[in-house]
């Protein structure tokens, strides 16, 4: 044995195999605690980080397997114009658009499809903070009205999860005018008789806080969840003070009367199932009860 059989043809081999693709999303870094969590380990538990409780972000796909009994049927949106404005900052939106849609798979921000929630039929509307950070357009706006409507229209419950940083920029006034119209659409369901229940997420600020994510008969939030209007950087360099621990976040939001429930992940769609058959007065189904993360206001106050 010689150099040549053990450092030359070695090395030689090695350049002519190919290389084995490693892919880099084996692992994911909890942003909290910086714990390691093995990714299928992290989607079988819906995205909740096991050692601390921290609720990752979950896609529109995983979001609605997490909720549903298993088929459902997607509800086609209207289209709307694109990129009216003809707007451009580093991109050109409508570049980002198509990398939004490549990215994620969907066609916008908010998908909507009815199935069936522990054997009740409901229509579900989901928006999805990697669609351009949840942001609300034309586009999505038709989302959500078609949600509410169609909610109305067959007589069931309509979920909405809310994820948005706010209005879609590149869209201007034609964003800001969905906040009305969505508003409008909420009072169709109203009128209708049929429940309207809102879970947000995190994060849910911007208009989508100040319209249709704050107009539910039930308003739910995951542990952790950010909620406001503006951010807490922006309000502390507004007002130059410092903010109370944990501003904004849904247990504060709890605590002060601005959400009726903190519940986690894993006991949502059983609190969600619940909600909904006695807001539609539906003979009850055998569920585990949920785990609510505070306790009731009433027995708080006791």
């Amino acid at each position: 044995m010689n150099w040549i059989t053990d450092t030359l043809r070695p090395k030689i081999k090695s350049l002519l195999q190919p290389k084995r693709d490693t892919p880099d999303n084996l692992w994911v870094k909890c942003p909290e605690t910086g714990q390691m969590v093995f990714v299928k380990d992290l989607e079988a538990n819906l995205m909740v980080v096991p050692g601390s409780g921290y609720h990752m972000r979950m896609s529109t796909e995983q979001r609605i397997k997490s909720i549903l009994d298993g088929a459902f049927e997607e509800i086609p949106v209207r289209d709307v114009v694109i990129d009216p404005l003809k707007f451009r900052d580093e991109k050109r939106y409508v570049d980002r658009l198509r990398d939004a849609r490549a990215k994620t798979k969907e066609k916008d921000a908010v998908k909507v499809v009815v199935g069936r929630l522990d054997d009740l039929p409901v229509t579900l509307a989901v928006q999805d903070f990697s669609f351009m950070g949840g942001s609300l357009g034309m586009a999505a706006g038709e989302g959500v009205i078609a949600a509410l409507e169609t909610a109305a229209a067959r007589k069931m419950p309509c979920i909405l999860f809310s994820a948005s940083g706010g209005a879609r920029m590149q869209e201007g006034i034609l964003s800001l005018m969905q906040l009305p119209r969505t508003t409008v659409a909420i009072q169709t369901l109203r009128k209708a008789g049929m429940p309207y229940i809102v879970v947000l997420t995190h994060p849910t600020t911007g208009g989508v806080t100040a319209s249709y994510a704050m107009l539910g008969d039930v308003h739910i939030a995951e542990p952790g969840a950010l909620i406001g209007f503006a951010g807490p950087r922006v309000i502390e360099q507004t007002i130059r003070e410092k903010l109370p621990e944990g501003f904004q976040r849904s247990k504060y939001l709890y605590e002060h009367g601005m959400v009726d429930m903190v519940v986690h992940r894993h006991d949502l769609r059983a609190t969600l199932a619940r909600l909904s058959r006695i807001l539609v007065k539906a003979p009850a189904a055998q569920a585990e009860p949920a785990r609510i993360v505070e306790p009731p206001l009433a027995l708080a106050a006791e």
